[in-house]
């Protein structure tokens, strides 16, 4: 493989980031200034202007054209450019019309073919498999540019057009679904994309390396059938004689026809995704047909990463979109920093193992630097600076030393319900970081989003609490958004997360140092309802919690199955993969409802499904006037009846008034020694929306 460290040297702009859905009504950026020579083509006429006759590799995309590498299509068309290869950009083709992926005419080594930046079957339904109307990734927030299955349809598309030319899948929906999955939308198992596709390679993962050798080795001569040998790779074939070396999984006859095959299937998977100790694997198909996992491609280094955010990119979208109003999603990434990759936290409902793999590698401090300076010169930038993070903003590096070398443990989890003793929890990195950003000329203030582990903070030795310390003083604006996602012990320890005790030494840390500082911030939760391992007794536990802490979520997220998740695979087999231990699922769109109403009781449209709820589990004594109660014994009127909702029995806690300007909630943690108590607040509550619903990231 080429040096990937060979490109040019302009400031790096930001990488690789959890793909998370912007929020509606998120502010639009401004016309973009550059014009559509500053981007790789995307017409014939533009690589005309270029001298371009043949293009090496034509990239085609669910998502509008960004060139920001928030965006992994930009990052890997701009990688494969800095290595010389000509590289064409179709946008959202027309799925139905085979002129849409002709626009270039036929590359000369391949087509890379990619869903966008999220899996196009959570991009287009709600968990309630509900169709969305709203596509943040399509010029004017638009849904509808794509087709579901996206990956799928835009290769066979491809394959009816282009008999012979070289096909290789990339991004989060490929890299997802490269093998046997469960596919939640139609409730059954689909085998591996790349049968289903017709495509010839899957580059899996975060792609900078297998893509570059796919290329290098293409270029040479060598057919896309002998590239069986790369790292990051799927491929398929009819016989094993030159396969060396490999696992053999449980057949798709066996998975399909057994729940428990498959659980021990994706246990087989999941312990095999680390770069340094995962094996190759094989799965066997009808009509021996065999498709094949390499073991994943190394994570960057540091330099190699530095290298990678240093190249060209516009940051903006192509022009042809102005009209439109410009592309939502890139609000929320435009004046942010990416300062890592990877995630030793392993959520079991996050799919970051799979396709990010646990071995963390941050940028510089010298390339984060570099870009803000770049920010701090754009028209638009106010001052602030959005986040600085990745898939978690408080990890900087490797969980332990050996884990460059010998690879991420295949037993035991860095953190989970209780941290390795090998774990090394620091953050003078980060802080130093965080440091030198809010010192720079132009830039106001510093915030870290992306989210903290803060089990990971609570681990960390420092008896001056600096970090925690330096957040609260520098990075935070009245609510610090975490992720407990859940109270009951049982269900944290499902969703590989840490005890609630945790949690509150967290809390009370946070309230400490806001004392100290003469501040008033404060924690918002995320929360999640319906995950497995939770029943109504545990979804009542977290409500009784919610009543505590006197918080009022608007948005709950239930549990999404996407693929490829430990969650996930619990969801469809009712195990734990990684025991084999029988799991509770709730599955049922009734009780999901159930467990959603119990996390908003105070809501009086819910009033009939949190009392159905509390009589199933037999907590009827939270149904009365006490002040510990849920609900009310007389239903009261929903919103819709007479106006508004009666104030009398309406369910809402009752709490004493508070000072004006004390509203922004308390940090939802009830004091010790004294009864909860709801404060009261103006305006909206924050919501908690349990955002982390598996798919992270996207190529």
């Amino acid at each position: 493989m080429k040096d990937v460290l060979s490109v040019s040297k302009k400031p790096a702009p930001q990488s690789h980031r959890s793909p998370k859905r912007p929020e509606k009504g998120a502010p639009k950026n401004a016309r973009p200034s550059l014009p559509a020579s500053a981007f790789l083509p995307t017409t014939r006429a533009e690589a005309d202007a270029r001298g371009w006759g043949q293009l090496d590799f034509v990239y085609v995309s669910g998502d509008a054209y960004v060139d920001h590498p928030s965006f992994g299509s930009a990052i890997i068309t701009r990688v494969l450019e800095s290595h010389g290869y000509k590289v064409g950009f179709i946008a959202q083709p027309d799925w139905n019309d085979p002129e849409s992926i002709a626009v270039f005419g036929e590359p000369r080594l391949g087509f890379l073919v990619s869903a966008g930046n999220m899996d196009s079957m959570v991009n287009h339904y709600t968990v309630n498999k509900k169709r969305r109307h709203d596509d943040a990734y399509t010029p004017g927030g638009k849904g509808g540019a794509r087709p579901n299955h996206a990956a799928v349809v835009y290769s066979n598309l491809i394959r009816r057009t282009f008999k012979e030319t070289p096909i290789i899948l990339g991004g989060i929906e490929a890299s997802l679904r490269r093998l046997a999955h469960y596919d939640y939308w139609s409730d059954s198992l689909k085998r591996s994309i790349l049968l289903d596709s017709g495509a010839d390679l899957i580059s899996y993962g975060m792609g900078e390396r297998s893509i570059v050798e796919i290329a290098d080795a293409l270029a040479a001569g060598l057919s896309v059938s002998d590239l069986t040998f790369i790292d990051g790779t799927v491929f398929r074939t009819r016989s094993l004689e030159h396969v060396v070396d490999y696992e053999m999984l449980p057949s798709w006859e066996e998975v399909s026809g057994d729940k428990r095959a498959f659980a021990e299937s994706f246990a087989t998977q999941y312990r095999a995704s680390d770069p340094v100790c995962g094996s190759r694997l094989v799965e066997t198909y009808p009509h021996g047909v065999y498709v094949v996992q390499n073991p994943p491609a190394a994570p960057l280094t540091q330099n190699e990463m530095d290298a990678v955010y240093r190249l060209p990119y516009a940051r903006t979208w192509h022009p042809s979109y102005d009209e439109a109003g410009g592309v939502p999603a890139l609000s929320e990434v435009k004046f942010s920093l990416t300062s890592c990759r990877g995630c030793f936290g392993e959520c079991a409902f996050c799919a970051l193992t799979f396709h990010q793999g646990r071995i963390v590698t941050g940028r510089s401090h010298e390339s984060l630097l570099d870009e803000a300076r770049v920010m701090t010169a754009d028209p638009e930038f106010k001052g602030y600076i959005h986040d600085v993070g990745g898939p978690t903003a408080n990890f900087r590096g490797p969980a332990c030393a050996k884990q460059r070398t010998r690879g991420a443990c295949t037993d035991r989890r860095c953190l989970g319900t209780k941290p390795c003793p090998a774990m090394k929890a620091d953050h003078r990195d980060y802080t130093g970081l965080l440091s030198k950003l809010r010192k720079l000329p132009g830039v106001k203030k510093v915030f870290v989003r992306s989210g903290i582990r803060f089990d990971y903070v609570m681990a960390d030795p420092d008896p001056d609490r600096t970090f925690l310390r330096e957040l609260v003083e520098h990075h935070v604006s009245g609510q610090l958004r975490v992720a407990p996602e859940h109270v009951s012990d049982t269900v944290l320890a499902a969703m590989g997360k840490p005890p609630r005790a945790v949690y509150d030494a967290f809390c009370d840390a946070f309230e400490e140092i806001n004392r100290e500082t003469g501040k008033k911030q404060f924690v918002v939760p995320y929360l999640m309802s319906s995950h497995p391992g939770s029943t109504l007794a545990e979804a009542i536990e977290l409500a009784e919690y919610v009543r505590d802490m006197g918080f009022n979520p608007e948005q709950v997220q239930d549990f999404y199955p996407t693929p490829s998740t430990i969650s996930t695979c619990m969801y469809y087999t009712g195990l734990d993969p990684l025991t084999m231990e029988p799991i509770y699922v709730p599955k049922t769109s009734h009780e999901k409802a159930l467990q959603r109403a119990l996390i908003q009781y105070r809501n009086p449209d819910n009033y009939d499904l949190v009392r159905e709820a509390l009589t199933k589990a037999g907590r009827a004594d939270l149904i009365g006037w006490d002040e510990k109660c849920l609900i009310r014994p007389i239903r009261p009127k929903k919103r819709d009846e007479g106006g508004s909702a009666s104030r009398k029995g309406s369910g809402k806690a009752r709490g004493p008034k508070v000072a004006k300007g004390a509203g922004k909630a308390s940090a939802f943690k009830p004091a010790k020694g004294r009864p909860a108590q709801k404060p009261q607040r103006s305006g909206k509550p924050p919501k908690a929306n349990g955002r982390k619903g598996g798919i992270r990231k996207g190529r």
